[in-house]
């Protein structure tokens, strides 16, 4: 043969097939499969570990028909079909679905891998039918993960964008049941026993209704105190309103001094505390109590007061205006001297009326001579023109001091 020959004889020129096409090509071969692939992917969805397929929410028919929608898309992207695979919408609605029965993210991302090794597996017997060379089936793997990827991060995406809002849709309801028990509404039986499952709460039992002021920073006066009650057993309800933070505490068979010392030394400012109601039907009120109470605390002062340790200033508080002319009545004359004789005065009513009207206990608080207590006593009885002894006496003198803490405390 000659040389020319020879070279005529073994010049060829070689064709390599581009990966898309072959993929598309044998991807339009399978597409009337898709049902027979389904059954298949069930199959292999309940083989494996228990936790890895708990698809209990989830009817069976409703999960063939989203595995039947899922390698449906795979086949039709990869044959040109549609566009994707980021942002499709079939594993976005697949994704938004499953979020809302419940489905844990990672066994619908292992049912996605699970499909996509078997449509690749559809896809390589069909490039043996198909008799096609080796070097493209391998090119046609490249093709269909990449599609697989794109379409778990879209199905991710939906996923955390569904539970997101379901989350914040729960935080509304959460919040709108709170502010529905604080104003009352759970007289109503079937509200309280609904609120009650939803907030898990016990519907009966004592309850507490403790509300916490802002703080100079921002903040809450009270911070860790869920963990507190927690650790102790405690079921607790929380919940950020405008100017305060409010909690409802299920004392059930607790005592509630239990809850209260786990709670003071959380207090960084102002932290009221309602007497004991029974029930949820109860707790609307508990709340006005909690707020006059808080009341009674100065402003700046870091403290937890309940109710009970303050029932002579909380009707003070109820009653401002009454609480103003006591004040004028009983001590008015006193308040207009000049302040350090005025300071020196309220200092010794104090101190007698808390040392039970013993002259003797208040001149050792005070740091004086018994005599000098009684002088100053009979400068106030001449002040006031009424007698500093008797019942009616002290409690009416020990509300206008009360009430005289409680406005210049309010003033600072």
């Amino acid at each position: 043969m000659s040389k020319g020959a020879w070279g005529r004889a073994v010049s060829f020129q070689v064709v390599v097939a581009d990966p898309a096409d072959s993929a598309a090509a044998l991807a339009r071969a399978r597409l009337d499969d898709v049902p027979a692939l389904t059954e298949r992917l069930m199959a292999a969805i309940f083989t494996d570990n228990p936790e890895w397929t708990d698809y209990s929410p989830v009817q069976k028919e409703d999960l063939w028909e989203g595995c039947r929608q899922y390698l449906e898309r795979i086949l039709q992207i990869l044959s040109g079909a549609v566009a994707g695979p980021d942002g499709d919408d079939v594993a976005a609605a697949i994704g938004r679905r499953r979020a809302e029965q419940g489905v844990p993210l990672e066994v619908m991302l292992r049912t996605f891998r699970l499909g996509g090794r078997i449509a690749w597996e559809a896809l390589v017997d069909q490039a043996h039918q198909d008799g096609a060379d080796p070097d493209s089936v391998l090119g046609v793997a490249t093709s269909i993960w990449t599609v697989i990827d794109g379409l778990s991060s879209t199905l991710s995406t939906s996923y955390r964008n569904t539970e997101l809002e379901r989350l914040r849709r729960d935080d509304q309801r959460r919040h709108a049941l709170v502010e529905d028990l604080l104003s009352g509404r759970a007289r109503d039986i079937a509200f309280a026993q609904r609120t009650a499952k939803e907030l898990d709460l016990p519907t009966g039992g004592l309850y507490l209704v403790i509300v916490a002021d802002t703080t100079s920073d921002g903040g809450f006066a009270l911070r860790g105190q869920q963990d507190a009650l927690s650790a102790l057993h405690f079921r607790s309800v929380w919940q950020v309103r405008a100017d305060s933070l409010v909690g409802l505490v299920a004392l059930e068979q607790r005592n509630k001094n239990v809850a209260l010392d786990a709670l003071r030394p959380l207090a960084r400012g102002r932290v009221a505390v309602s007497p004991s109601v029974r029930g949820l039907a109860e707790v609307g009120l508990a709340h006005q109590l909690a707020l006059t109470t808080m009341g009674t605390s100065s402003y700046g002062a870091a403290e937890l007061v309940t109710l009970e340790e303050r029932f002579p200033e909380a009707l003070l508080v109820q009653s401002p205006d009454l609480a103003q002319r006591m004040l004028e009545s009983q001590l008015g004359p006193v308040l207009e001297l000049p302040v350090k004789e005025r300071e020196m005065l309220l200092d010794t009513l104090t101190a007698w009326l808390e040392e039970n009207c013993s002259t003797a206990n208040a001149a050792v608080r005070l740091h004086c001579h018994r005599n000098t207590v009684l002088n100053r006593l009979h400068r106030i009885t001449s002040l006031i023109g009424q007698p500093l002894y008797g019942r009616t006496a002290y409690v009416s003198l020990s509300l206008a001091l009360s009430a005289l803490r409680l406005r210049d405390g309010l003033r600072d």
